[in-house]
């Protein structure tokens, strides 16, 4: 792909401060598929419509999630802050299609062997002790203090981590998906810990996650074990956390929503799938590379030549949703969890929906009269062109 003119950015702070209207002003400049320039000035394609974000993800013999093909890599920084989501590494879960079908296949059989009833059970106590630590003050940050604490303690349990592990490990995780190279460094150390856990298990395997793909007889190495655990734990922790502070964001803002908050439940499920459609917490997915030149929504696409999937885009694509937000209850044709081969397994989508659910019940059961604490122009959202969630959510509530 040549050097693109006047390309749009996605990073600073004009896109942070309100990415689906530079989102917009894409389509309406390039349509469905147009250029633009990530952290670094390093070139891409975003795709923003939903048939052709469908297409990309259903087609990956033209576009692969192999980033050895980068036509690009020779200008990217060393220090480039997305350089841990596309750095080519043995990764069962970033191999090209035929690996993948094979090598995935196993990966989601790990994740099915979490028990939903125990990870519920645990998510509960994880809720209620982050509770007991605030519910006395009448105040809290929900997304410091309680979402962004929640899904990475879980997953903690599904890989058998000690407890006291997680607070550098949430560090980390959620540093890692930011901008900067400070990205780098909390990556690095995140793999390091897998890579420890890999072999922990080798010499002492137990019943948990880590264990089942350390026993498989397909046969993996420590490298792609702990690969594929930093990707599920960066998932599983940042999209997770996202999605229940960015709901918990919607139900105290909204008034069709307050009636939950005074001890209702029964739009809990309606405000996380609003979310998915509205304020996805994956932005934009990078990425896939095509296999070969090839034409995309009025574009042409060089071998070699980066896409960035635009989900929130796609879900706002005008040509699906002509009216805007109206439908989304109910409907969960939005892709948020992608889609595809590659798209998230249903074991992943069902624990991400188990740990959401029950962090809100929870926090609706123990503090009802719950109500933000700053006005709603005063929320801030994390600078990232990967995820959409908030740095902080100010709440009241009478103590407890």
């Amino acid at each position: 792909m040549g050097p693109h003119v006047s390309t749009t950015p996605l990073y600073g702070e004009r896109f942070h401060r309100d990415p689906a209207a530079v989102y917009r002003q894409l389509r309406r400049d390039h349509g469905p598929v147009a250029p633009v320039q990530l952290e670094g000035g390093v070139p891409a394609w975003c795709v923003l419509g939903y048939r052709e974000v469908h297409y990309v993800v259903r087609n990956p013999e033209l576009f692969s999630r192999d980033p050895r093909r980068w036509n690009r890599w020779h200008i990217v920084p060393e220090n480039w802050s997305l350089r841990a989501y596309v750095e080519p590494r043995p990764s069962a879960l970033l191999a090209d299609v035929d690996e993948h079908h094979t090598r995935g296949a196993v990966v989601r059989e790990a994740l099915d062997t979490v028990d939903a009833f125990e990870i519920s059970a645990a998510v509960e106590r994880i809720c209620d002790t982050l509770i007991d630590r605030f519910a006395g003050r009448g105040f809290a940050d929900l997304v410091v203090e309680y979402t962004h604490q929640i899904p990475l303690l879980a997953m903690a349990k599904v890989y058998g981590l000690a407890d006291d592990e997680a607070p550098m490990l949430t560090h980390d995780v959620a540093l890692s998906g930011q901008e900067g190279e400070e990205a780098v460094g909390a990556h690095e150390r995140t793999v390091a810990r897998m890579q420890r856990l890999v072999r922990e298990r080798r010499a002492r395997p137990t019943g948990d996650l880590v264990s089942h793909l350390v026993k498989h007889p397909i046969g993996f190495t420590e490298d792609e074990i702990a690969a594929d655990l930093f990707i599920i734990l960066g998932k599983a922790h940042l999209t997770t956390s996202d999605w229940m502070g960015n709901a918990l964001r919607l139900m105290l803002t909204e008034p069709r929503f307050a009636v939950d908050l005074a001890g209702g439940r029964s739009s809990v499920g309606h405000a996380l799938n609003e979310v998915l459609w509205e304020d996805t917490p994956i932005q934009n997915h990078v990425g896939r590379w095509a296999t070969q030149d090839v034409q995309l929504g009025g574009k042409p696409i060089r071998e070699g030549d980066l896409l960035a999937l635009g989900l929130a885009a796609a879900n706002a694509d005008p040509q699906v949703r002509p009216h805007g937000h109206e439908g989304a209850t109910g409907n969960h044709a939005h892709l948020s969890f992608s889609h595809g081969e590659y798209g998230c397994p249903y074991p992943a989508q069902e624990i991400a929906r188990t740990i959401t659910t029950t962090g809100i019940e929870v926090l609706l059961d123990r503090l009802p009269d719950t109500d933000l604490g700053v006005h709603p122009e005063d929320l801030t959202w994390r600078p990232s062109v990967l995820m959409r969630g908030l740095t902080s959510l100010p709440v009241t509530f009478s103590p407890h």
